[in-house]
Formats: C-alpha cells, sequence, structure tokens
C-alpha cells in the first residue's frame, strides 16, 4: 500500500515522500495517528496545496520541541519499586511509569512518546528515549530503587551488587563485634574466679591464726 507522509517517520522517510507499507501498518498506525494519507492522486494533490503550511507548522512544533529536549536530555527520575536482593524487580517499570515520572517533576510526557524496547525488570539507573518530535529526542535516566536512599546511592554510581555486598560486610563486622564482645567478658570472668580462687587460701590461712 502506498502512503504519502505528512511527517518524517524513522526508517521510513520523510514529510512528502510517498512510501510502500504494509497496509496492516498504514491503518493501525500511520493513518490514524494523522502521520500519513493513502496516496491517490487526490491527497497528493491536497499534500501539495498544503505543503508549505505544513512545513512551516513542523518547523515551529520542531522548535519547540528543541527547546523541551535542552532541558529534558539527561535528566534523572526515581522510580521507587520492591525487588529482591538480586535486583529483580517484583513487577516492571513501563512506557507510563516512565511517562508519569517525567511529568511529576514538571515534563509534560505521553508514555506513547516513550520508546522501551521491553519493560525494565531491574534495579538500577536505564536510559529511556523519549521522542518529542518526528525530528527531535531526549535521553532521559529512570532510577530505580527500592527506597529514596537506595536510589542516592546508585545515583553516586554504586550498583545493587556492590550495595548488597556492603550490608553483608557490615553485618559480618557486626557478628565479630559481637563474638568479640562475648570474648572478652568471658576473659573477665575467668580471671575474675581466678582472682576469688587465689583469694580463698589466703582467707583460711587469716580463720586459722584467728583460731
Amino acid at each position: 500500500m502506498q502512503v504519502i507522509l505528512l511527517e518524517r517517520v524513522a526508517k521510513l522517510g520523510q514529510m512528502g515522500d510517498v512510501v510502500d507499507v504494509k497496509p496492516g501498518f498504514a491503518r493501525n498506525f500511520l493513518l490514524p495517528q494523522g502521520k500519513a494519507l493513502s496516496a491517490s492522486e487526490q491527497n497528493i494533490a491536497d499534500f501539495e496545496s498544503r505543503k508549505a503550511q505544513l512545513e512551516a507548522d513542523n518547523l515551529e512544533t520542531r522548535k519547540e520541541a528543541e527547546a523541551m529536549a535542552a532541558k529534558l536530555n539527561g535528566e534523572t527520575f526515581v522510580v521507587i519499586r520492591q525487588a529482591a536482593d538480586s535486583g529483580a524487580l517484583y513487577g516492571s517499570v513501563s512506557t507510563r511509569d516512565a511517562a508519569d515520572s517525567a511529568t511529576e517533576a514538571g515534563f509534560t510526557i505521553d508514555r506513547k512518546q516513550v520508546a522501551l524496547a521491553s519493560p525494565i525488570k531491574e534495579l538500577g539507573l536505564h536510559d529511556v528515549h523519549i521522542t518529542l518530535h518526528p525530528e527531535v529526542d531526549a535521553t532521559i535516566v529512570l532510577n530505580v530503587a527500592r527506597s529514596p536512599e537506595e536510589a542516592e546511592l546508585q545515583a553516586a554510581g554504586k550498583s545493587i551488587q556492590e550495595l548488597a555486598a556492603e550490608e553483608e560486610a557490615a553485618a559480618d563486622y557486626e557478628i565479630a563485634e559481637l563474638f568479640d564482645d562475648i570474648g572478652s567478658a568471658a576473659s573477665e570472668d575467668e580471671e575474675l574466679a581466678e582472682t576469688v580462687e587465689e583469694a580463698q587460701p589466703e582467707e583460711s590461712e587469716e580463720n586459722d591464726d584467728e583460731r
């Protein structure tokens, strides 16, 4: 099926291009979203008559998208999720979650603008691409963590594996300290017992002298 593109479509063509596409792709995506028209003689003639206005509109929206991209690009947004100690999420982070986290921070993002090859299923920092305009993209970072504190540590460059290793080391240290305290207490008890034993004969001799 031939269509005429009303805007740039990645891996397909630029505005005004007449391209061949699968009928299902045209009916389910290009046509309903206003990205293309069927390439009939009438539609091509209509496009040519509106081309100058379409290009002007595209330029204006692209400038707006570029301004937004300058602010959005590289921004980090925290998403709190429950996860196993291995880092695997109990669930996943979707395009809607990415859009919501950016929107909550003051950016107007629709989930359809978020490009995820697959849902995020691991803790950590994840680059996510946002399509602000057919010709303008931005990249944000989703910091997926179990708590705000963990998110701060991840932002500082520590992985979930490093955090787990630090927690394990801290636990081992506390156990070692506990055993040291127990050992010290036992030594003190032994020294006290020895002192008592050493003092007992002297007390007996003193008692014999008194008699």
